[in-house]
């Protein structure tokens, strides 16, 4: 591993990472994403990642963890807090980030149990949402144009590391859903069955709408099944991330 201590924020790698990091978009441009603390760097590790660059503080250097998950790049930059800060999307930044190389967008895996993102706006509810996928066996993730930008850094932090394990497939439109083998099931306030009392047909790809405005016309339109969470509370709606767990285990529970 190559140690370079970096003073200016000048630096050239420091300017190109902190515009990678206030860019939503900007790995799509780059190939490369910045992600942020010593949670992240493990969960890509143990998935096989590994970072090009690290980036540490003074202090973090002195951390022997720390220290040693530097190692798992090429090239490492300590920096003093005040650089590390300036990277930070963070109100309390961490000790240690990380520039990945992204691969190339994989294709649609037809026969994957998947979650499908419809136009989702807010990266907090993306985030979750990918990280219940993950944890409950969904490994396949399409989103559709108009969704916030997966890799993300808000998202990325929101997903807890769930990135990772999980097929990722964005930018498509909904006539690009027709190669799925699996049934799309949707959850809608019209029409639909109690989710309880519906066997769920496992695989399937569960259709996730807009917080505001939910699944366009046209995707509801190519749903197998529609299914109602009941919410005696009556409360209107759910928060999609919310709603999404709920799909997502009681899939799961089924499937034993």
């Amino acid at each position: 591993m190559k140690l370079d201590a970096i003073t200016s924020r000048d630096n050239p790698a420091l300017v190109r990472l902190r515009k990678l990091a206030a860019d939503a978009s900007g790995y799509r441009k780059t190939g490369s994403l910045w992600i942020e603390g010593d949670h992240l760097l493990r969960a890509a590790l143990q998935r096989g990642w590994r970072p090009a660059l690290v980036v540490l503080t003074e202090a973090a250097l002195q951390d022997p963890q720390l220290a040693a998950l530097a190692e798992s790049a090429p090239r490492a930059l300590v920096v003093p807090v005040a650089l590390f800060k300036a990277l930070s999307g963070l109100e309390s930044p961490a000790q240690i980030g990380a520039e990945l190389s992204l691969p190339s967008q994989p294709a649609i895996d037809p026969a994957a149990a998947s979650v499908v993102l419809d136009r989702l706006q807010d990266a907090g509810n993306v985030g979750a949402i990918l990280r219940s996928a993950a944890a409950l066996g969904f490994r396949q993730v399409l989103a559709l144009k108009g969704t916030a930008a997966l890799w993300s850094p808000k998202v990325v932090r929101a997903g807890m590391g769930a990135h990772f394990g999980l097929r990722l497939v964005e930018g498509l439109a909904a006539d690009d859903l027709a190669v799925l083998s699996v049934p799309l099931v949707a959850t809608s306030s019209h029409d639909s069955q109690p989710l309880h009392r519906v066997k769920l047909p496992a695989p399937c790809a569960w259709v996730l709408g807009h917080e505001g405005q939910g699944v366009s016309p046209a995707l509801m339109a190519r749903c197998a099944l529609r299914v109602g969470i009941p919410q005696p509370g009556g409360e209107e709606s759910l928060n999609v991330a919310a709603a999404a767990a709920i799909c997502l285990y009681e899939s799961a529970r089924q499937q034993g």
